[in-house]
């Protein structure tokens, strides 16, 4: 587990908390930041949203979403599937989730902060979206059964956490059998070293607590997945990357009839 520089894991859940609290307030006011918090004008994440998924939803919601790619894109997603987001924010691909699951599917939301939860229950009223569920926790617990979900999306934030091996394991008891993992994060190489990566960012603009790409790799493996794969997709400076990854959830094997 890494901690924070106060010594405690609860010092990093503070810190980002207050970074993303300050940070939705200042959107809804203003509209607009971008990836990790920081300002932007067409944000770098509003960028990975082709009109598809954009159609229906509210402009200034895809404004102001603070990650680094579209894992919608990346889950896949089918009709009646139940799929869960890690620190959903605003919204956002919660919502374009239910949508592209259908009232037969279910679309959870997780976050740890206020007045993201307030916001995106705004947004799934306005919208009139209901097949749709806000949670409040941390992602290292996360507060849904084992097996209850098809398919964890994330957008850049499994790089905050202060427990990754946590997390992956939540991950892993929250997925069905043949489930899926597809989020973005930031990802670095893997000649960044951990003291590198500090002085490049604190934890809260996603750099502090980048896993390398080996790392992240091993982590996903150890906890039980399969055909794990990290893919760069834009390239930031010192080593820093965003990245798509995949894992999935090995089927649980057939059982032979006893005669």
């Amino acid at each position: 587990m890494t901690t924070a520089p106060d010594g405690t894991p609860e010092g990093i859940h503070e810190t980002v908390r207050a970074r993303y609290a300050a940070a939705i307030t200042e959107v809804t006011a203003d509209g607009g930041s971008g990836c990790c918090g920081r300002p932007a004008q067409e944000t770098f994440a509003a960028s990975k949203y082709s009109a598809e998924y954009r159609d229906g939803i509210d402009p200034r919601l895809v404004q102001a979403s603070f990650g680094c790619g579209n894992p919608v894109l990346v889950g896949d997603l089918k009709p009646g599937e139940r799929v869960l987001d890690l620190g959903s924010g605003g919204g956002l691909d919660v919502l374009i989730s239910a949508r592209r699951v259908g009232r037969a599917g279910r679309a959870y939301g997780l976050d740890m902060t206020d007045e993201m939860l307030e916001t995106a229950r705004a947004n799934a009223a306005e919208a009139e979206i209901t097949n749709v569920e806000f949670r409040k926790g941390h992602i290292e617990k996360i507060p849904l059964p084992n097996a209850s979900v098809d398919v964890v999306i994330s957008n850049c934030v499994i790089n905050l956490s202060p427990d990754k091996p946590a997390v992956f394991a939540e991950i892993m008891r929250v997925l069905a059998p043949g489930g899926r993992l597809g989020v973005t994060d930031i990802v670095c190489d893997d000649d960044v070293t951990a003291q590198q990566r500090t002085l490049h960012g604190d934890w809260a603009s996603c750099a502090a607590g980048a896993l390398a790409r080996g790392e992240y790799l091993a982590g996903l493996r150890s906890a039980g997945f399969v055909d794990v794969d990290v893919r760069y997709t834009d390239d930031f400076p010192h080593g820093m990357h965003a990245a798509i990854i995949r894992a999935t959830v090995p089927d649980v094997p057939d059982t032979p009839d006893v005669p």
